[in-house]
């Protein structure tokens, strides 16, 4: 197949990742007979830092003439004044909502050979499998924001078409794998979470009467999300629950190195990125995990191509170094080896043929 992919390496350890998933989108093009295009664009605070902005025009318009999004990581200390007016993070909010990516998921797997480098008993890690679906273009990170000198406000809204929407591809996930929803919320204290349970209850019932429903607080969901994560199977959960949430679940894993994400909407062009930040303490050292990066290249060739071959194959790739015992500085293990960020890559490639 022939597809164009538009690259943003961002910032941090942004562009290190993104390098290191370009080259495994290279091996699987001239594996498979692909022809991959790229086109690097600007985002985040390296676009203001070029031009002023953070989301260019030009970064707008390469990405919606793409197949597929691959980017990096945002943000960094340069620019983390919050009452600037032009934010790094404003520009992966725009590119989200200009590329109506509404899905975002998240799957966390335990690889065994690292259940030593999380925090929690390996007994508990376990068969873990979990997809995490957040709804990304909704809530209180896109809602209308107001600051005065004595107080501060940002309204969390939710339409009943954007909760439908969401809990279909968790219920369709689901489908597909266990049979099992988590649905999470705090509708106990907000008027948003009870419009997003009533709303859930009642699709679900009618639309998936076969996968069975647990609906928890997002309080306990945290902590059942540490104390029993192999019970859980899909678990769906509007924006900032779910930022959280995916971000504590990094820690089944071991590190948020190793978690991928896909971001989708109606179509089938997606945008895929790691779940960790920019890093900027050890950006230009050549350490980072690239394993994010590269699972997202997996999620990737599946969601946004439908090459389910190849997304195996890289998925499989990661894990086989693992197992042979490659690490990277953020997983590694006191008397083990520790590889570079090209030569964890360089590992995976090898394994690709």
């Amino acid at each position: 197949m022939e597809a164009l992919i538009t690259v943003l390496p961002g910032d941090g350890i942004g562009p290190e990742v993104a390098a290191a998933g370009r080259a495994v989108l290279e091996r699987i093009a001239e594996r498979h007979g692909h022809r991959f295009k790229f086109s690097e664009q600007l985002i985040g605070g390296a676009a203001i830092d070029a031009i002023g902005e953070p989301l260019p025009d030009g970064t707008v318009a390469s990405c919606k003439d793409s197949n597929a999004v691959l980017l990096g990581a945002v943000g960094g200390p340069k620019w983390s004044d919050p009452n600037a007016p032009v934010r790094p993070e404003q520009g992966l909010l725009g590119l989200r909502s200009v590329l109506g990516v509404f899905a975002n998921l998240r799957p966390v797997t335990v690889y065994p050979e690292l259940a030593a480098a999380s925090p929690i008993r390996a007994e508990i890690l376990e068969g873990v499998d979990i997809v995490v679906v957040r709804e990304l273009t909704g809530g209180i990170y896109f809602g209308e924001k107001s600051r005065d000198e004595f107080s501060a406000s940002d309204i969390c809204k939710y339409h009943t078409h954007e909760i439908e929407r969401i809990v279909r591809v968790a219920a369709q996930l689901a489908s597909g794998r266990r049979g099992k929803v988590c649905s999470v919320d705090k509708a106990n204290v907000l008027e948003t979470s009870r419009l997003w349970r009533e709303v859930t209850d009642r699709l679900m019932a009618a639309e998936f009467p076969g996968i069975e429903l647990e609906t928890l607080l997002v309080d306990a969901a945290a902590m059942h999300l540490l104390s029993r994560p192999a019970d859980f199977d899909v678990m769906v959960t509007e924006n900032m629950f779910g930022d959280i949430l995916t971000d504590e679940a990094s820690m089944l894993a071991g590190s948020l190195g190793m978690l991928p994400s896909a971001s989708l909407g109606e179509t089938r062009r997606g945008l895929f990125e790691p779940i960790h930040g920019s890093a900027p303490d050890i950006a230009g050292k050549g350490i980072a995990n690239p394993c994010g990066t590269i699972a997202s290249v997996a999620m990737l060739l599946r969601h946004s191509f439908g090459l389910a071959e190849e997304a195996d194959a890289v998925e499989q790739a990661i894990a086989r170094v693992i197992a042979d015992g490659c690490r990277t500085a953020d997983i590694a293990t006191a008397d083990g080896q520790t590889l570079s960020t090209s030569e964890m890559t360089a590992a995976i490639i090898g394994k690709l043929g």
